[in-house]
């Protein structure tokens, strides 16, 4: 993987550049939908690279570990050639996931032991572990094996595990340096700064994951409760420290207005469940704002849903058929919710790309973090 950074904006730590790997070039900042299971929840891949143009995707090593399982994975030829994604993709190490499966695991110096969600079986993740599984998987990007801390914890815990991600990290180096990769394409490991909400832990584990000279950089256990001035906190202190030559991951990260606010504190690279999950449920983010899709004010209203300019490329659905659909628990209003919700991820990050290499970022982004905290 290499990173080219192409321009910073005038008036805050806002940036753009080129991440190249051996599975096509990446513009940032850039927002990846998750895939969890290899999958973006009812869209075909189709529509991903032709309506929306997705360029990264994100897919969940513990839930490919658990199905299909690595088996599988590895006689299709990894991950892009089992999906059909000839896209980049970034696998996330399985740590969040063990993380949200609290009653049923245990964290030692080892790894973590957990039973699946799936039948209860027992299994144990080592960093090692989690490295052989994503060189298995195959992604172009893969994540160092962490522990996140929940909100709230206190100092006293949220030390002890960042110490222990920090020791967990020179396992997932050392294993991923002594093993080949798999398929006819490079992986890059991304380490992951912890510290949960305290800026001496996050300016900590910042000057500990630069010194091991990874091609990039990730900053888990935020978004995860935490009041968003916290988690801007943390981020900005964090991004003072990591390299300025190598791409900054966010994980798991947010609302657009989130969103904004990051990119203006340095970062490149965000993946979030928001986009989709909410679609489903019936939320739409525009340019003006967020709808709440199932109320009765829709219901008549055969506008497009972002008036201001359409998302997809081919079809402009209204406000009421879209209603429509979700009132009627049809699976199309799902599937053309959550599309339409990727689409304006992909094009408001495309556009704070734009206002950087303009030089007019800062303006543009409080004018409409205003707008995207609206409820139309």
């Amino acid at each position: 993987m290499k990173f080219q950074l192409q321009h910073i904006d005038p008036e805050s730590n806002a940036r753009c550049g080129l991440i190249e790997t051996d599975h096509g070039s990446i513009n940032t900042p850039v927002f990846a939908p998750v895939g969890t299971l290899g999958s973006v929840r009812g869209i075909h891949t189709r529509e991903l690279e032709n309506d929306v143009g997705i360029n990264l995707a994100l897919g969940n090593a513990y839930h490919l570990y658990m199905r299909p399982g690595l088996d599988i994975l590895e006689k299709a030829g990894g991950i892009h050639k089992f999906t059909g994604w000839n896209i980049p993709i970034l696998t996330d190490s399985g740590g969040y996931q063990v993380y949200s499966l609290a009653a049923n695991r245990k964290i030692t110096n080892e790894g973590v032991s957990f039973q699946s969600h799936i039948d209860g079986s027992k299994h144990l993740f080592t960093p090692e572990k989690a490295i052989e599984n994503q060189i298995i998987i195959g992604a172009d990007i893969i994540m160092a094996f962490d522990e996140c801390t929940p909100y709230p914890c206190d100092y006293n815990y949220a030390k002890s595990s960042m110490d222990l991600t920090h020791d967990w990290l020179k396992r997932c180096i050392n294993s991923f340096d002594t093993n080949k990769a798999k398929y006819e394409y490079s992986q890059t490991l991304f380490p992951i700064v912890q510290g949960s909400v305290y800026k001496d832990l996050r300016i900590q584990s910042a000057e500990f994951i630069a010194a091991t000279n990874q091609d990039g950089n990730a900053i888990g256990g935020l978004s995860v409760g935490e009041p968003h001035e916290d988690m801007y906190e943390m981020t900005e202190a964090v991004c003072a420290i990591l390299p300025e030559e190598k791409p900054r991951y966010l994980m798991g990260v947010g609302t657009p207005s989130n969103i904004l606010e990051s990119i203006a504190l340095g970062i490149d690279m965000f993946d979030c469940v928001m986009p989709t999950r909410n679609g489903r449920n019936g939320t739409i983010y525009t340019q003006e704002g967020m709808i709440n899709i199932k109320n009765e004010k829709w219901k008549n209203d055969f506008s497009p849903l972002d008036s201001n300019g359409k998302i997809f490329a081919d079809h402009d659905y209204s406000k009421a058929y879209l209603r429509h659909l979700i009132i009627s628990n049809e699976m199309l209003g799902a599937q053309i919710a959550s599309l339409h919700n990727i689409g304006f991820y992909l094009w408001l990050v495309s556009e704070a790309r734009n206002k950087i290499i303009e030089g007019t970022f800062h303006s543009w982004k409080n004018k409409m973090v205003k707008k995207l905290t609206l409820k139309l």
